[in-house]
């Protein structure tokens, strides 16, 4: 019975120690993006630590009971509550690196000392040769892992979030030190320290509980800390964290704004300025059948749904909660004018990547209106491969236009863009338009072939806001050190290229 609670506890530790893991991992990915980068850090530190944490034990083995107890409750509260001081950290200290480099280092130094001290634990209870403890103590310890991998993604992120599900593994972490102290290790460490660990449990178990009674407000609080306007909705989907905010100026002039994982999408003071131009110049000739790739908050699709020679429109958006907001929050449905009731609409909530490599039908408009190609995760929507599927679903004479990011701001990513969709086989013209919330922002216009489409507007395009024939034509301009550049490199699947562009021009703004 003894040996199946230390084995127990094994697995129990290995479990939450890898939540803690991913918990940090998850953490990054959504408030920095790159989660390659995020889980390169915290795994790399955090094993490197592990290995510190058993040296660090070896002169604990002495007293491998109370100690073992001792870190699994320093574990527990540093654990529990590393999600939501990272969080802290990122919205009121801008320490958040800093601060995850040294919680990776400390939980991975506390993890690591488990091992020893449970294997020492393991061997008074029934003495076996090394090879059959390590396999006993290493199988209950990669199940352990294979459950908390498991239980993290589909579990407890889903039903808890990140900060509630890292303080149930806290108490759950404490429990697991409690009930060795409770069951197997009570005579040996004596009634007065079973007694003092059992209040420091209850302590800890206390602070872990009164945390998760309080991180909802915790969480609304430190958002707001994020964003200038109030937040007026606010929710983390499969995907990620979707906020809007909004605002009234003294003059009485309403600015809603959305942001997915901190990155603003639109403003409506000029979203118009921005869907114009992206809409408007590829609905050139044929536009009975548009696909959209992206643009689940209906604004593009506002555009297009202003044709009356529109038959149907396909809008492709990963997420369904951005498409559930759109087509049921008020201050989206005012702006889109409920373009999702209109029955020549047709959504899919499916990753557009996968989408096309399925598809069969072919498109007279294509508009791919995707967040910013900042991450791994995104890159992909910006390859050639990408592309490659975009043309394969064209009709003949169909046109595609693809926001492409800032060519003021982020230069070499706006000119991949358009070496990625030529090496695909699109013939491109590059534009630009003056959007306030972004800047200068870009777009290129392409279709299947050598010859450049003509920068115009169609025939029969409704009444514009902000873009005519002759600013179209200016946009195609410009400035010389912001023009085509010629040693940039298409981006590929395998050589996410547009990731490194990216990142590296805006860390000079």
């Amino acid at each position: 019975m003894a040996r199946f609670a230390v084995l127990l506890a094994v697995f129990v530790c290995s479990a939450c120690g890898l939540v803690y893991e991913l918990a940090l991992v998850a953490l990054g990915s959504y408030l920095i993006g790159n989660s390659v980068g995020q889980a390169s850090i915290v795994l790399s530190l955090m094993v490197f630590a592990m290995g510190i944490g058993a040296l660090l034990a070896k002169p604990l083995q002495r007293w491998a009971a109370v100690s073992f107890v001792a870190v699994e409750l320093v574990l527990a509260l540093l654990g529990g509550l590393s999600v939501l001081g990272l969080y802290a950290a990122f919205a009121w200290l801008s320490m958040y690196m800093p601060m995850l480099i040294v919680t990776s280092l400390v939980l991975g130094t506390l993890i690591g000392a488990e091992i020893p001290l449970l294997m020492v634990l393991l061997q008074r209870i029934r003495r076996q040769e090394a090879g059959s403890a390590v396999a006993d103590m290493f199988a209950a310890d990669y199940v352990g892992a294979l459950i908390g991998g498991l239980a993290f993604p589909f579990l407890l992120l889903p039903l808890l979030g990140q900060v509630r599900g890292a303080l149930l593994v806290g108490l759950l972490n404490a429990a697991a030190g409690l009930g060795l102290i409770l069951t197997v290790y009570r005579v040996e460490l004596g009634k007065r320290l079973v007694v003092l660990l059992t209040v420091a449990v209850m302590l800890i178990g206390g602070v872990l509980g009164g945390a998760f009674a309080l991180s909802g407000r915790f969480e609304t609080t430190a958002r707001q800390a994020l964003y200038d306007d109030p937040v007026v909705h606010a929710e983390r989907s499969k995907y990620q964290e979707i906020v809007l905010t909004s605002s009234r100026s003294l003059s009485g002039r309403t600015d809603t704004r959305l942001f997915l994982n901190g990155d603003l999408q639109f403003s409506s003071v000029d979203e118009r300025r921005y869907h114009e131009a992206l809409v408007h110049p590829a609905m050139v000739g044929d536009h009975s059948e548009v696909l959209i790739l992206g643009g689940g908050d209906g604004l593009a699709l506002r555009e297009v749904l202003r044709y009356p020679g529109v038959e149907r429109v396909t809008l492709v958006e990963l997420d369904p909660a951005v498409l559930r907001l759109g087509r049921e929050d008020p201050r989206l449905t005012s702006l889109n004018e409920h373009a999702f009731d209109d029955p020549r609409v047709n959504t899919v909530a499916a990753d557009a990547f996968s989408w096309l490599r399925d598809n069969r039908r072919r498109y007279d408009t294509v508009l791919v209106d995707m967040p910013d190609p900042d991450s791994t995760e995104t890159a992909k929507l910006y390859s050639t491969e990408f592309y490659s599927l975009v043309r394969r679903s064209m009709a003949e004479g169909a046109r595609v236009n693809v926001q492409a990011g800032s060519p003021y701001f982020a230069p070499e990513a706006y000119w991949c863009v358009e070496a990625s969709m030529r090496q695909a086989g699109l013939a491109t013209v590059p534009y630009s338009r003056p959007i306030p919330s972004f800047g200068q922002w870009g777009f290129q216009l392409g279709v299947s072939g050598e010859s450049a489409p003509s920068p115009r507007l169609p025939e029969d395009v409704p009444e514009l806001r902000t873009l005519d024939a002759r600013t179209l034509r200016a946009a195609t301009v410009f400035p010389p050190d912001r023009d085509r550049i010629a040693e940039v490199k298409p981006s590929t699947l395998m050589h996410p290229r547009i990731v490194r562009y990216e990142r590296g021009a805006w860390r000079n703004y």
